[in-house]
């Protein structure tokens, strides 16, 4: 175990649990260096299938230069529609090519246009829209340019197949595979690569304070942006001239400049309903990410600190909150059943154990909200700690509208088999949904997140 990069300190990954140097180099040097396919389970019915039974238009989209929130509102823009009926099981980069499903409301297949860097195929019809627990997972191949120790990469792989833990394999997954494993750390992109600020938006919040919010999302000019964005994000901290920070915020980034929007249109001085309202004239998931953030913040500090006091990632301690393995996951990919929980006594320790090692059962922390129940013993203080340090407790996330979580478990650990191959190096892995891929590449290359893209 070695410290982490400052920037991924900063949001709460503070150690790599692999003590080789990296590989060093870049991702996403081109787009087809960092593909990703989703591995679906959604059930479809036929195109001609009627549609007040089966309103939404389900289709298959590989993506190339295409963020999943830009797609989504080039696509509803030509089909004139509202955003809010363009709907997908996971949300994917820009610098990638993608193959991802979405679906649509209301929509023909004759309706769907041309769109450059898209190639869509369409699947079928649904009766409901497309949902994140839709997505079983996504299958990542990756190129590393440029790689300054490449002979590295064996050492830090076999100190990822120890961190795995005991090797007994699922029926289905080979046993000549090499299987790793890492912390379930949510990774750079949840809180922005460039500028990590989702975290501290969704932490002012929860504690109610909306103008904090919308401060913290407007200001905080970060080193990585344009020369022009900082002066700009500079001068709405300094004045809290909403109309003349329209003039200065580049027409890019035109959620700020939504907020500006509604910020200046207040008759007088904003109140907090007005900064809440601010808020509010962004996209509904992206309301919602503020305050996951929050909780993916939360969440990667327990784990480091776990991490730091010698705990175990591949089998529980009394007190443990453990989940079982979801027994509907595609071949190989072993996929954790949060909804089937189970608190580890003293008594339950070892048979759990034999769960954990066979890839039947996972050891949890929590993403807090309104529901969760703390773990007990020793993970139950790092999970009290992490929350009195924000000054926060779960009946803080019971929020309005959008920024509601009832909160969920995650496990702190995620294995996979994995192919590390070529010069340049290649990583061919998946994952389960919700887990990054820039997680297992951090441990290869060791580099400035922005160089993981």
């Amino acid at each position: 175990m070695r410290p982490a990069h400052p920037i991924e300190q900063a949001v709460g990954m503070s150690y790599y649990v692999t003590e080789t140097d990296g590989v060093g180099g870049r991702l996403r040097v081109a787009d087809e260096h960092f593909r990703v396919r989703e591995l679906e389970r959604f059930a479809t019915e036929p195109v001609d299938a009627p549609t007040d039974a089966y309103p939404h238009l389900v289709f298959r989209a590989t993506l190339r230069g295409w963020d999943t929130n830009d797609f989504a509102s080039r696509l509803s823009d030509a089909l004139g529609v509202s955003r809010e009926r363009v709907d997908w099981a996971g949300t994917k980069d820009k610098h990638a090519i993608t193959t991802q499903l979405f679906s649509v409301y209301g929509a023909d297949p004759s309706d769907l246009p041309e769109i450059d860097g898209v190639e869509i195929e369409v699947l079928g019809r649904a009766g409901r829209s497309l949902e994140f627990g839709d997505l079983a997972g996504n299958a990542f191949d990756l190129v590393v340019s440029d790689p300054e120790r490449p002979e590295n990469a064996d050492r830090i792989t076999a100190e990822l197949e120890a961190f795995a833990g005991a090797d007994e394999r699922p029926e289905a997954e080979p046993d000549d595979a090499t299987r790793i494993g890492v912390p379930n750390f949510f990774g750079q992109q949840r809180f922005g690569s460039r500028r990590p600020v989702t975290h501290e938006v969704g932490l002012e919040i929860v504690r109610d304070d909306w103008e904090g919010a919308v401060m913290a999302y407007l200001g905080n000019p970060a080193a990585a942006e344009p020369e022009g964005t900082r002066d700009a994000r500079e001068f709405v901290e300094e004045t809290r001239d909403w109309q003349e920070a329209l003039e200065r915020f580049p027409h890019r980034l035109r959620y700020e400049r939504s907020m500006l929007h509604e910020l200046a249109e207040c008759d007088g001085e904003p109140e907090p309903d007005d900064f809440r309202a601010a808020l509010e004239r962004l996209p509904s998931n992206l309301q919602r990410l503020f305050v996951h953030a929050a909780q993916s913040y939360a969440f990667n500090l327990m784990l480091s600190e776990r991490l730091e006091r010698g705990l175990p990632f591949d089998r529980p301690v009394e007190g443990d909150v453990v989940c079982f393995a979801d027994t509907d996951a595609p071949e190989g990919l072993e996929l954790p059943d949060v909804d089937r929980l189970q608190r580890v006594d003293e008594r339950r320790v070892r048979s759990v154990t034999r769960h954990c090692e066979r890839g039947r059962a996972f050891v949890t922390a929590p993403l807090v909200g309104t529901e969760t129940d703390l773990a007990d013993g020793e993970q139950g203080e790092i999970e009290r700690a992490v929350l009195d340090d924000f000054d926060l407790e779960p009946a803080d996330f019971d929020l309005p509208g959008e920024f509601y979580s009832s909160g969920t478990r995650r496990a702190i650990l995620v294995r996979t088999p994995i192919e590390v191959t070529g010069d340049p190096i290649e990583l061919s892995f998946a994952l389960p949904k919700g887990s990054y891929a820039t997680v297992v590449a951090r441990e290869y290359l060791k580099v400035d997140p922005v160089s993981l893209g």
